[in-house]
């Protein structure tokens, strides 16, 4: 091979490139501090710093499609079946995190979002409700990913990453949960059915404290959905109460299940942010499969889609299933959302809500 042949097999020839790509260029920091400008130059920086950027557009579209009037059709309910009394947007705005996220700080950025009706649906873990809770009794401390787990259980105390929960706050839970629960049970001998999403509003009412997302979801009529209710506290605490109050009370999972399903099938368009995974993320998904798909869509976990997990799948692997609409602008970001979720707030619900 002569020298020109290996200069064409090293340098081939580039293709002209359409006049409209973006070029990468970061944040110029000659420029002084301004957050807001770094945080829009996130989108031509590459990697996950445009993905977030990408999802701040994303949920920008979908805030802007639920802010606007929603259709008005004859003879069509302008109401969602369930909850009584909610009207529909002409975007439903579905947000889903992980049990962890609450018992992070992150919990304030949730309950922002809860607080100033933000969003329409809520879905998360058995956690997601109980550590809120719990957060008004009781505080969470700081530790640290390194400290051992026998010294730490000797001294009563639970660690979650390098978040720290006593013992005593469940105490605490339960001394506080017990009473709520027994009026529960007395109304279901009356009568009262009961279901998830219906007790967690039920606590949210009774917690009365407005640093709670539950609180501020009861006050809103925001439904939160949580398919596991039992897998945590929580559902020690249902255990405990039936042991003692045979058999119980007695929650109806398949109820709920066509509430949320529902309230995806008689959305006009429908928004979903997705923070972790598990069945926090497919439950929100396989609602919006009713409706062959949601509009407009983020992720954001850790997750990687090598193991098949629905965690770690990307929401083109969604579309496959009709989860996710094939038109759509789905985005995924691969990241902690502790880090992401405030700054993707920032630039979007917080921003519109404060202008």
């Amino acid at each position: 091979m002569d020298l020109s042949s290996a200069h064409e097999a090293v340098l081939v020839r580039s293709e002209k490139l359409d006049e409209d790509t973006p070029k990468v260029r970061g944040y110029d920091f000659n420029e002084g501090i301004n957050y807001e400008k770094l945080l829009d130059s996130y989108l031509t920086t590459g990697f996950q710093a445009t993905n977030v950027g990408l999802a701040i557009e994303e949920i920008n579209k979908m805030i802007a499609a639920r802010n606007e009037e929603p259709p008005v059709e004859e003879d069509v309910d302008p109401y969602f079946p369930y909850p009584e009394g909610r009207k529909r947007p002409a975007c439903t705005i579905f947000l889903g995190f992980t049990s962890n996220l609450v018992s992070s700080g992150l919990r304030e950025t949730i309950r922002f979002c809860v607080q100033h009706n933000l969003v329409d649906c809520i879905v998360t873990s058995a956690g997601g409700v109980e550590e809120d809770l719990i957060k008004c009794l009781s505080p969470t401390f700081l530790g640290d990913f390194s400290l051992p787990g026998k010294i730490l259980r000797q001294k009563g105390l639970n660690r979650i990453g390098n978040l720290l929960v006593p013992n005593d706050n469940y105490c605490h839970f339960e001394e506080w949960l017990m009473p709520v629960l027994d009026k529960c049970l007395a109304e279901q001998e009356s009568g009262t059915q009961w279901i998830p999403s219906k007790i967690i509003a039920r606590l949210g009412k009774e917690i009365n404290n407005e640093d709670s997302i539950c609180y501020w979801a009861y006050k809103n009529n925001i439904p939160i959905f949580c398919p596991a209710l039992t897998d945590g506290s929580l559902g020690d605490m249902l255990y405990f109460h039936s042991v003692k109050n045979s058999p119980g009370i007695k929650l109806d999972i398949v109820e709920d299940l066509r509430h949320i399903n529902t309230m995806a099938v008689k959305s006009y368009k429908s928004g979903v942010i997705i923070l972790g995974g598990g069945i926090v993320k497919h439950h929100i998904n396989n609602a919006n499969l009713m409706r062959n798909g949601s509009d407009y869509t983020v992720f954001v976990n850790t997750g990687q889609e090598f193991d098949g997990s629905d965690s770690g799948a990307r929401p083109d692997e969604a579309v496959s299933w009709g989860k996710v609409r094939s038109e759509s602008k789905a985005v995924k970001v691969y990241a902690d959302a502790t880090l992401i979720f405030p700054l993707l707030v920032a630039k979007t619900f917080a921003k519109l809500h404060t202008s």
